[in-house]
């Protein structure tokens, strides 16, 4: 247990420190005006001979350190209850007259982490200069200033109070939130990084201008200035140039990666509802005379009959916005589904009320998160190359190829004909790709060999990709494939088939073509998705000529 002064909405009280437990608890609440602070997250007394004493009286235990003087610059890093306060001291009234008169007595001055928290009497002059510091603001509930800790601000602070400063504590340490229900306490010279599930970096530090400024550099980049903390997606190119720099800044680097979530609810299945309904038939025919594409027409499917079952008792047609409210409540806090699979579930929802049963287009008072934008994972050209030398079967080496050359989505190369190979064009035909677009791709020299022996081994007759019976060769089948050649080229990396597809867009950026052909070789609607692939290499960077490096002086 500890016990430490802090000032509370204009307030000298004792602050008391202690792992939760509700027996201390109780017993605090014995001391006259012990309260609880959100703030602080700790119980606070008033700040008296007498309430310390019953304190010490009843924890025998608690710690004080000594009260450190400042008046040589000399850091307070800790601040008692000195003995000689009388209880009329610590009585203040509410109105902000008395609250005033309770700083003449000097300016305290407190250190912590990103901030300088400025406790003064008012004054016209001091407040004229406090505001003038970039981006300080006035606490009204707190009753103190508080200045962002950028390099100097001290410094002016401790000039423009000279003489007049009672107290200078600097923390060496503060609290900060990780995310998770628990607060951590960061050392001024530390730095945290924390690899989420979400395959972003959270990155939690006081304050350090050289770090924030490389992170601002960074694509989709968000500052959180609720819980104080950096994010930016992950990739092994960012997570080195953020350790390199922090080490050169003297930070210790404190890195960990957030553990997956075990205890959620399982999807409901029809063994879990005596009357599992199936999604009605006129969702179905909706969704089909709107021309939604075969996979948005299953996911759909799939994730409006979760909605129905999760109400079986209930009419479909009389479940509520309260009701639908509800029920995204369970999928986050019960299921904790990701941010994807929560918007997809309640535009399959809306689907249902708006266009099947013709209401009125609405927007409900569901939270949609907004989704974690991540650097996608490729593979170097050198692991390509592990890849394919892993495959022995002639369609399977066909199938493998075809995705990296041709820069394929799975459902694209599940859909190619035999018609679609233009070997005189030396081009491959994709009909209907996502959009309802058609393009045309580059067709590798090096594939069509493979293909030739592939089609005399196999002789498939309409689909490129033949399956049983001369079916249409299956999407979990081609994700079989190329998971097991990574397994057996000893790829770690978080990968599936479409990180061949990213890998052949990276590739050609690598090889020097221009970013307008690869968005048209991937049919890509934006050129902003195809200007990903620039964050994701560093290839050629030593090549480049700076233009300082040209000018004669």
């Amino acid at each position: 247990m500890r016990a430490t002064k802090i000032i509370h909405r204009g307030e000298s009280r004792i602050k008391v420190d202690f792992p939760y437990n509700q027996k201390i608890a109780a017993l605090i609440k014995q001391i006259p005006d012990a309260k609880w602070s959100k703030t602080y997250g700790a119980w606070h007394i008033p700040y008296s001979t007498a309430a310390f004493n019953q304190l010490k009286s009843l924890f025998p235990e608690v710690e004080y350190p000594n009260k450190l003087s400042s008046e040589n610059n000399e850091p307070v890093k800790n601040i008692v209850v000195p003995n000689q306060i009388t209880e009329n001291a610590a009585k203040v009234s509410e109105n902000k007259e008395s609250k005033s008169k309770q700083y003449n007595k000097g300016i305290n001055i407190d250190v912590i982490g990103r901030q300088i928290i400025v406790k003064m009497p008012k004054n016209e002059t001091d407040i004229k200069f406090i505001s003038l510091l970039k981006y300080s603001r006035w606490d009204a509930k707190q009753y103190y200033w508080i200045v962002p800790n950028y390099p100097g601000n001290l410094d002016l602070i401790n000039d423009h109070f000279k003489g007049r400063i009672s107290e200078l504590v600097i923390h060496e340490e503060f609290e900060a939130k990780t995310g998770t229900e628990e607060k951590r306490t960061i050392k001024a010279n530390e730095l945290l990084i924390i690899k989420t599930i979400s395959r972003r970096l959270k990155l939690i530090f006081g304050y350090n201008k050289e770090l924030s400024y490389l992170l601002k550099k960074m694509p989709f980049h968000t500052w959180d200035a609720v819980n104080k903390w950096w994010t930016v997606p992950f990739s092994e190119r960012f997570l080195n140039e953020i350790t390199t720099l922090a080490k050169a800044e003297k930070l210790e680097v404190l890195y960990e990666e957030e553990a997956k979530m075990e205890d959620k609810s399982p999807r409901i299945t029809a063994y879990d509802v005596a009357n599992y309904r199936i999604c009605p038939e006129e969702y179905i025919l909706k969704l089909k005379e709107l021309r939604y594409s075969a996979s948005t027409i299953k996911s759909y499917k799939g994730l409006f009959e979760e909605f129905i079952n999760y109400y079986h008792k209930y009419d479909i047609k009389t479940i509520d916005e309260k009701m639908i409210i509800a029920f995204m409540q369970y999928l986050v806090i019960e299921r904790k589904i990701s941010t994807s699979y929560q918007n997809q579930s309640i535009n399959s929802i809306k689907f249902y009320y708006e266009r099947v049963l013709g209401g009125q287009r609405k927007i409900y008072l569901v939270e949609r998160p907004r989704k974690e934008k991540t650097l996608p994972e490729v593979l170097s050209e050198q692991e390509i190359v592990s890849v394919i030398q892993q495959i022995d079967n002639i369609k399977h080496k066909a199938i493998v190829l075809t995705i990296y050359s041709a820069g394929l989505r799975l459902s694209e190369v599940v859909n190619l004909r035999i018609k679609d190979i233009d070997s005189k064009r030396m081009k491959l035909f994709v009909q209907q790709a996502k959009g309802r677009k058609d393009r045309y791709t580059i067709l590798s020299k090096k594939l069509l060999p493979v293909l030739r022996d592939y089609f005399k081994e196999y002789k498939p007759k309409e689909w490129l990709f033949e399956g049983a019976k001369g079916r249409q060769y299956s999407v979990s089948s081609v994700q079989t494939i190329v998971k097991d050649a990574y397994t057996r080229a000893g790829i770690k990396k978080k990968v599936s088939t479409h990180t061949l597809r990213h890998s052949f867009g990276t590739h050609l950026l690598e090889n020097g073509t221009d970013l307008r052909y690869i968005q048209s070789l991937m049919g890509h609607e934006s050129s902003k998705t195809t200007e990903i692939y620039t964050h994701i290499t560093t290839k050629g960077f030593d090549q480049i000529q700076n233009p300082l490096d040209k000018l004669d002086f």
